[in-house]
This record gives C-alpha cells, sequence and structure tokens, in this order.
C-alpha cells in the first residue's frame, strides 16, 4: 500500500470514527428527550439531503448522504415555544439531563472504546525497569521492579500519568517523593535529584531500541520549536548515520552538546527532512530511572478496571492540557480543529 493509499485510508478512518462520535452523541439527546416526553421531530445518520427516512409515531428517522454525523431535532429547541412536548415545556432539570446526555454517552463510547483497546493490547504497568548505578534513585532505595503508585504528590494508575507528567511539568531541583508497592507492600522514598548545567535539544528515546525514534519532544525545547514530534525518527546528525538508538546516545556522548547549532536529518511518514537546531542551555534535572512504557494483559476484571483509568487518563489529559495553555506553558498553536483531530487519528491508524 503506498503513501497515498494509506493517507486516503487514514482520512476515511477518521471521519467514520468523528461520524460514530457525532452520532452516539445526539443518540444521547434522543434517549433522553423521549424519556421527559419531549417530542423527537427527526433524528438523522448522516448530513445533507434525506435518502431514506421513516415515520414512527411523533419522529422521523432518517439516513443522509453525507455518511457524516447525525442530528436529533427536538420540537421548540430552537423557539420559546412551551406547548405539549416542546423541549422548553420541560423543567429546567429534564432539559439539563437531555443536553448533558449527549457528552455522558460520549464517556460511555470512550469507555467501551477503552475496553476493546485493553482487552486486545493489554495496559501500561507504572513499573521501575532500570535504576542507574550511583543515583540518588538507587541510594534512597529505588529497585527494578517497583510498581509506582505517585511520584510528586500526583497519582500514578498508569505509565502514561508518569509519562505525561515528566514531560508536561519536568523534574525540578528539588526534594521527590516517590510511592512505590514491592512485593504486596508500598513505601514511601524521597531523594533530591543530580543536576547539571548542560545544553540540550528537548527531547527522549530509548537507547535500546533498534531505530533512534522520537518518545516525547520538551515543550519549549528546541526540537518542539523546530517542529519535530514524537514518533519521528532521527538517521543522522550532522551528516553522521546513526542507525539505533545505542547509536544515537553513543553519538552524544563522542560530541557533547555546544551552543553551536547541529543538523538533524529525521524520517516522517516514510520521507527525510533536514533541520537545523541550536540546543538551549539548561539547567538539567537527570532522571535516574527507566519505567515501562509497554503494555500487557491483564484479566477480564482488569480490563473493566484499566479501562476506567484509560477515560481517567484521557480526562485528565484534557484538562491538563487547558491549564497549560491558560497559564501560556502551551501556545495556541498546540490546539487542533477538526482537519487537525483527523491528523491525529490517521498518525495513530498508521
Amino acid at each position: 500500500m503506498d503513501g497515498k493509499q494509506v493517507e486516503c485510508l487514514s482520512i476515511i478512518i477518521a471521519v467514520l470514527i468523528l461520524g460514530i462520535v457525532i452520532i452516539v452523541h445526539e443518540f444521547g439527546h434522543f434517549l433522553l428527550a423521549k424519556t421527559n416526553g419531549i417530542v423527537v421531530e427527526e433524528f438523522s445518520v448522516g448530513m445533507g439531503p434525506r435518502i431514506l427516512s421513516t415515520q414512527r409515531g411523533t419522529t422521523r428517522y432518517s439516513l443522509k448522504l453525507i455518511p457524516f454525523g447525525g442530528s436529533c431535532m427536538m420540537k421548540g429547541e430552537d423557539g420559546e415555544d412551551e406547548g405539549e412536548g416542546t423541549f422548553n415545556s420541560k423543567s429546567v432539570w429534564r432539559r439539563f439531563s437531555v443536553i448533558a446526555a449527549g457528552p455522558i454517552f460520549n464517556f460511555i463510547l470512550a469507555f467501551f472504546g477503552a475496553m476493546i483497546i485493553i482487552g486486545i493490547i493489554g495496559y501500561d504497568p507504572p513499573v521501575v525497569t532500570q535504576v542507574k548505578e550511583g543515583t540518588p534513585e538507587e541510594a534512597a532505595g529505588l529497585k527494578e521492579g517497583d510498581l509506582i503508585t505517585s511520584f510528586d504528590g500526583k497519582k500514578i494508575y498508569l505509565a502514561r500519568d508518569l509519562y505525561s507528567y515528566l514531560t508536561l511539568e519536568g523534574l525540578e531541583d528539588k526534594d521527590i517523593t516517590v510511592t512505590v508497592k514491592r512485593d504486596g507492600k508500598k513505601e514511601t522514598l524521597t531523594y533530591h535529584p543530580t543536576t547539571e548545567d548542560r545544553y540540550m535539544l528537548g527531547f527522549s528515546y530509548n537507547p535500546d531500541e533498534n531505530q533512534a525514534q522520537i518518545q516525547s519532544v520538551t515543550i519549549g525545547g528546541a526540537l518542539a520549536d523546530a517542529g519535530l514530534q514524537a514518533g519521528d525518527y532521527i538517521s543522522a546528525v550532522d551528516g553522521n548515520e546513526v542507525a539505533s538508538g545505542e547509536a544515537l546516545s553513543q553519538y552524544f556522548e563522542d560530541h557533547p552538546l555546544l551552543d553551536q547549532t547541529v543538523t538533524l536529518t529525521y524520517l516522517r511518514d516514510g520521507l527525510d527532512y533536514d533541520v537545523e537546531v541550536t540546543p538551549q542551555a539548561v539547567n538539567y534535572v537527570e532522571q535516574g530511572f527507566s519505567y515501562n512504557l509497554g503494555r500487557e494483559k491483564t484479566s477480564a476484571l482488569g480490563v473493566i478496571k484499566y479501562s476506567v483509568l484509560e477515560v481517567r487518563y484521557w480526562i485528565n489529559s484534557t484538562l491538563e492540557g487547558f491549564k497549560l495553555l491558560i497559564t501560556g506553558k502551551l501556545g495556541m498553536d498546540s490546539l487542533s480543529g477538526p482537519v487537525g483531530v483527523v491528523n491525529v487519528i490517521g498518525d495513530a491508524y498508521q
């Protein structure tokens, strides 16, 4: 399958997913309107002119030409009509329940979507996979196999909870408290991470991977400003090929970054790009441990539990994003409209 076919299929999948989200949203309004005695004049799947329709009682059910989204048209919802069966004739709480039903049904859809994902590929437990020798983390007693349940005051349920915190908030030059579960018992550890002044590009990668894939980019960092994204592959630095994460790590060890511009070659969607990046001087706080970012299967009850936590993670990530926008840590260019949403869904598919 060539690049254009993949792109077309990505767009089709994205449009279908958005359409399902909208239909479920409108069905929530429809169900609660019927429950509260509000006349639904038309419930439609799709947009544009009708292809098929049928009348059942007071409601017309329609299939429309454009296979995207849908609508729930309630009697009196756009005017001041308070006659029998109209939206405005109902109490405030009944109207509120009808309005709230749409987003609530989307949360229910998200939960079932999470169940499918976790049932197939599992969840990501926040387990420590390595502790560097001679670090404050090792001295504090952090060990490989520890399950992190709290980090710097933040509850951790999934590895992505920790990943998001470290990516968005970053480590600081202060005492950090970590709570871990070990052999069925909880232990609380406190340490002060190692810090040093150094030049950095602002990204993370796994040095053990066969390819040097970017796992995250630091907000406001050199790579983020240059337009690189998580998922890109670095293939060369200043013309020197790096075939793996280990090779990239070795290159930076042999050629420490300074305040001089470096040229990165990176791979995205099968195409190579070159970009010039100037490292930034930062007070680097070293993370002296690695943690799992892979997924593992769980039991049937575990699927339900971690599906709830998955939805929680999505909600918290959204709220945290709004917080960063309000505080100015994220720019307005971080927001995406429908096209951006389609692109994200397409990238996830690929």
